[in-house]
């Protein structure tokens, strides 16, 4: 079975925009890792959309043609944003008051679990508080 990891959005972010600080280290651990499955969801996508489209036109449509391409690659799974998804990534979001987790990394930590992956392609903390690997980190 094909090894299998969870992308976040610092990781797409870092590997579409060269300029931002991590992406040496996104493009060494993407071919660190060889031949994997990757793991995403319209809620990280809905956040590189929103943080690339704010950084200018050239910039915006560029991470608009790589999210249709990566929608279209059949080694990137998408899982949808479903209403049911939204209120159990709600409930944790609320039943964690002393994290500061974002509503997605609630949504990201309930996929990682449903999947059970335990590697993250992200260099966010909060992966590793809620006991996953945050493979930009090390």
């Amino acid at each position: 079975m094909m090894r299998a990891v969870f992308a976040d959005t610092d990781y797409w972010v870092a590997l579409l925009h060269r300029p931002e600080q991590l992406h040496e280290r996104a493009e060494q651990v993407s071919s660190s890792l060889g031949h994997i499955r990757i793991i995403t969801s319209e809620m990280v996508l809905v956040e590189v959309l929103s943080i690339l489209g704010s950084r200018g036109r050239a910039i915006r449509e560029g991470a608009c043609e790589a999210v249709q391409r990566l929608r279209q690659n059949p080694n990137v799974a998408v899982v949808p944003q479903t209403s049911a998804q939204f209120m159990e990534a709600f409930e944790s979001f609320r039943g964690h008051k002393d994290k500061g987790w974002s509503l997605t990394d609630c949504a990201s930590f309930l996929i990682m679990r449903e999947a059970g992956l335990a590697e993250a392609l992200t260099h966010d903390h909060h992966f590793e508080q809620a006991g996953f690997r945050a493979l930009l980190r090390g």
